[in-house]
């Protein structure tokens, strides 16, 4: 529906409000730029604030409390089983939610940003189409694609809101907490949502094609999880696959093929979690000279421009890890480029977390990664058994490690499983960033008992000065 046959004009124009559109359009106007940014909900924030990670950390904080509250008995703490009010959960999460948005608003506002509720088609190089709004068309001299991505779904079950056959947006909704869910997917997405509904109560199958959870992340930092899963979830299938799946009457019917043959079950409801897809289609990219590659990502360079020199891109729409702080630095570049500021997306290490418990962090080079491509690395790890504060917290399984150039020591990569990994990570990032050598690590004096310990324990296996494990604990990449 066209509401509108207004026509404006714009510096800069720029489509999507998550993370990296309004990080674009915040950065742009903060260097003078004119901005005007179409969402389709008018809200800003996108996915990542609505429907994916806000309000999935808000779950898995209660979940961990749930866990803990339960594990607390060995301590000499004994509770109640605690009693869960969803309702009250879910108006939680949403003024959780609702706050941010609210505070993005403020912020756009004070900047002099319009913000357009409307769906935005381009009709060339330096013009849109805007449906739904009170405006028709915008011109600009520039414009920011940053329309992000969406659940791919099972082939032929498109999503439906009423289904109990959910993506992440409906198993976020918490409507209930079913009896038994099925997960399809071992990513990070079916791990979080998994294991909030487990605290929960619900009794969860997780389903995964490939041989273990997280494919392509170093085992020795899943292998904890992997533990942890195994007593949280009620049943975990490796290799296998859904070969049909449909609702029935208060439920759902779900053939698996594993290894040891095809079986049929019944849950109460299902997640599905296998990835997402761009959205990039029906944006009149056709009229502009934006090229896609084969999976449907838009190309860009490492300034962000897209084979259009008035469209740049950022986010999930060009593809790579789909994380917000991915997006609003890549919003960031291109709004900087635009300003005529000599900005390139030049990261040496993107950090990613899982934020099950233990959560997972890496950044940089991993193992896995290093022995694929038969780079020589020199790998140091440390376990939390040795780190008095890991003990102090009931946390004795976790573990950091070092991926290290073998003669001058510097830190190519960092890994780590375990309570905080998300906020210890950062300090991996800066050491990879830097360029810092695992003697600087090591003397950079960290505060005790604390985590960030273990991140020096570690570099000092390299120094061959660690305090409290014995030399000779090292280990080689063969190759």
């Amino acid at each position: 529906m066209v509401m509108g046959e207004l026509t404006q004009e714009t510096e800069l124009l720029v489509i999507g409000g998550g993370p990296g559109g309004y990080g674009a359009a915040f950065r742009a106007a903060d260097l003078g730029l004119e901005v005007t940014l179409v969402d389709r909900t008018g809200s800003l924030g996108g996915e990542c604030l609505f429907r994916g990670s806000i309000p999935s950390k808000s779950l898995l904080h209660v979940s961990e409390l749930l866990h803990d509250l339960r594990e607390a008995a060995h301590m000499g703490i004994a509770v109640d089983p605690p009693k869960i009010d969803i309702e009250t959960l879910r108006a939680w999460k949403n003024k959780v939610t609702g706050g941010l948005a609210d505070g993005l608003k403020y912020l756009c506002n004070k900047r002099g940003i319009q913000l357009i509720r409307g769906r935005a088609v381009f009709e060339g190089s330096q013009s849109a189409r805007v449906f739904d709004a009170d405006v028709g068309h915008i011109r600009f001299k520039h414009a920011i694609l940053a329309t992000g991505s969406e659940t791919r779904p099972l082939p032929g079950k498109a999503f439906r809101p009423e289904s109990r056959i959910m993506d992440s947006t409906g198993a976020l909704n918490l409507l209930e907490v079913p009896g038994s869910l099925l997960v399809v997917g071992g990513g990070y997405v079916g791990l979080e949502l998994g294991m909030v509904y487990a605290a929960l109560g619900a009794d969860v199958t997780l389903v995964e094609q490939s041989g273990g959870i997280l494919p392509g992340v170093d085992r020795d930092l899943v292998a904890p999880l992997l533990r942890r899963l195994q007593t949280s979830f009620g049943r975990i299938l490796f290799e296998s696959s859904i070969t049909e799946i449909g609702e029935t009457e208060g439920g759902v019917s779900a053939k698996i093929k594993t290894p040891d043959g095809d079986q049929a079950f019944s849950f109460d409801r299902t997640l599905v979690a296998v990835g997402r897809t761009p959205r990039t289609k029906n944006l009149g990219l056709e009229t502009t000279r934006v090229t896609l590659d084969d999976r449907g990502f838009v190309r860009v360079n490492e300034r962000q421009r897209t084979n259009d020199p008035h469209i740049f891109a950022v986010g999930d729409a060009v593809g790579g890890m789909t994380l917000a702080h991915k997006a609003t630095r890549e919003g960031r570049v291109a709004a900087e480029v635009i300003a005529g500021q000599p900005s390139a997306f030049d990261a040496r290490a993107i950090p990613a977390v899982v934020y099950t418990d233990p959560q997972v962090a890496w950044c940089g080079l991993t193992e896995s990664a290093a022995k694929a491509t038969g780079k020589n690395v020199r790998v140091e790890k440390f376990p939390w058994k040795a780190s008095g504060r890991a003990v102090t917290m009931d946390a004795p399984d976790g573990l950091t490690k070092l991926i290290l150039e073998p003669g001058s020591g510097r830190i190519l990569g960092m890994g780590i499983v375990g309570r905080n990994a998300e906020a210890l990570i950062a300090e991996g990032v800066l050491a990879v960033e830097m360029g810092a050598l695992a003697e600087d690590l090591a003397l950079s004096i960290h505060p005790h008992p604390t985590l960030s310990e273990t991140e020096a324990e570690a570099a000092e296996l390299f120094t061959g000065s660690a305090t409290h494990l014995l030399k000779g604990k090292s280990t080689q990449n063969p190759s």
